[in-house]
């Protein structure tokens, strides 16, 4: 009887077996919980070991917030530094435009202080000599300029008070050498004709034959065929 038994336990047509655990569900789940926890607790222990191989416990917190408010600090002194420094291209920016419009004022000034001078020596030519003349030429003033042209200029005046009008020429003469040998030319186009109650200031260029070497210049005033001054000037 025995032996059958065993038998049918031993083979396909034994009755089937369920295994089934003897832990409940709820302590299963406590168990999980449990291992769970431990897991965290062990994850945190080693970040908080990590924070402190790596230095980062309380004070490097505190010096990190340190830091922060010196970077803070820094940005705000570089704005205000950048706010500067714009100001400061600008007002550079304008002295430049100040300073340009001053040195264009100082050579306006200095132009007008050398035609200031100029007028003083035409002006002081205009003084009377002792003895003067009725009608005298002063000022004659002559300049080659590249061999081609000859600036000329010159001062007419009556040194008298209450002087009458005076009409008449102006006679201007070069004179020097042209190819090597003797040189006179008037002026172009004859007398000039000239009239003045106190002065007179003429003035003009004169074109120069190619090789011609001017020497002197002569400028007469007439009246009615008659010279009444005149004046020589050399050159070189």
């Amino acid at each position: 009887m025995r032996l059958k038994l065993l038998r049918r336990r031993m083979t396909i047509s034994a009755p089937r077996v369920a295994i089934r655990s003897a832990m409940p569900w709820p302590v299963r789940w406590a168990v999980v919980a449990i291992v769970l926890g431990f897991c965290a607790a062990i994850a945190l222990w080693a970040f908080e070991f990590g924070r402190n191989i790596a230095g980062l416990d309380g004070r490097s917190s505190q010096e990190v917030a340190a830091l922060r408010s010196d970077l803070e600090r820094l940005r705000d002194e570089r704005d205000k530094a950048q706010s500067i420094a714009n100001t400061a291209g600008s007002l550079l920016t304008a002295e430049r435009a100040t300073q340009e419009r001053l040195q264009a004022q100082l050579r306006q000034l200095e132009q007008d202080n050398q035609a200031l001078r100029d007028d003083l020596g035409f002006f002081e030519k205009l003084i009377p000599a002792s003895g003067a003349e009725s009608i005298a030429v002063r000022g004659l003033q002559a300049e080659v300029i590249d061999g081609r042209q000859l600036r000329w200029q010159v001062l007419v005046i009556q040194p008298v008070k209450n002087a009458p009008e005076f009409k008449g020429q102006v006679e201007l003469t070069l004179s020097g050498q042209l190819a090597g040998k003797p040189w006179e030319m008037p002026l172009p186009g004859g007398a000039r004709e000239l009239q003045l109650r106190q002065y007179r200031r003429l003035e003009g260029l004169v074109d120069l034959p190619p090789q011609a070497q001017v020497r002197q210049v002569t400028v007469r005033v007439l009246e009615g065929g008659v010279q009444r001054s005149l004046q020589t000037l050399k050159l070189g």
